[in-house]
């Protein structure tokens, strides 16, 4: 994968700024409208090596330490991607031709808000580009401030501790330790799955809908 997909490379080239080189990442990922980055990856290696299981890095930060900041730096990011929502950003977002600011991401995400409501922006935590936008369309809807705060503390609680804490535990397994490279591919298909999914259920439907037409009985003068 590129560089700054793999986690543990992109860790390395912080230095010894590993920590705040992590943070900056997930703020980055969560608000600056940059969603190419290994969100859930990158912090199952945090935990990984926090657990001083990783032969490629020495710890930089104990786990308590990572389980704090990191929330933090992904519910700062969030704020600002709301702020950038409230504040017009969706005109940033304008043709499919664009390598960063697509229509297309926008779109799905807005797809994915109008399903599932404000609970989106737990559940976009976990899902890459779509954890990214979620927090734009959210400020662009005008949701309700205070119960965009709720639902970002709670998200940013979730994903930036709990996947953290998952690869602590599990780095401490021999048989995840020893596999750490299909862990991450793992991490990423399953994180994918969901906008998978809501892609073939939209081919589904495209394809049905002109079938459907084809069948209607065309009117006949009399």
């Amino acid at each position: 994968m590129p560089g700054f997909l793999d986690p543990v490379n992109l860790l390395n080239s912080f230095g010894t700024w590993v920590l705040l080189g992590l943070l900056l990442v997930v703020f980055i990922e969560s608000g600056l409208l940059f969603p190419l980055l290994p969100g859930d990856s990158l912090l199952f290696t945090a935990g990984l090596i926090a657990a001083s299981k990783s032969a490629e890095i020495e710890p930089f930060a104990p786990i308590g330490v990572l389980l704090v900041l990191i929330p933090i730096a992904a519910i700062l990011g969030d704020q600002v991607g709301y702020f950038i929502g409230a504040r017009g950003g969706t005109a940033l977002f304008k043709s499919d031709d664009a390598k960063i600011f697509k229509k297309s991401y926008i779109d799905e995400s807005h797809a994915f808000f109008e399903k599932h409501g404000p609970i989106t922006i737990v559940l976009a935590r976990f899902v890459p580009i779509v954890r990214t936008y979620a927090p734009l369309v959210a400020g662009a809807a005008k949701m309700k401030y205070s119960v965009f705060l709720t639902y970002n503390v709670v998200g940013g609680i979730a994903w930036g501790a709990g996947v953290t804490m998952l690869g602590y535990l599990l780095g401490q397994i021999a048989v995840v330790r020893d596999n750490v490279d299909l862990i991450f591919l793992l991490i990423v298909a399953v994180s994918v799955l969901p906008i998978v999914w809501e892609v073939f259920k939209r081919y589904r439907s495209g394809r049905k809908a002109p079938a459907n037409s084809d069948d209607e009985p065309a009117d006949h003068p009399a």
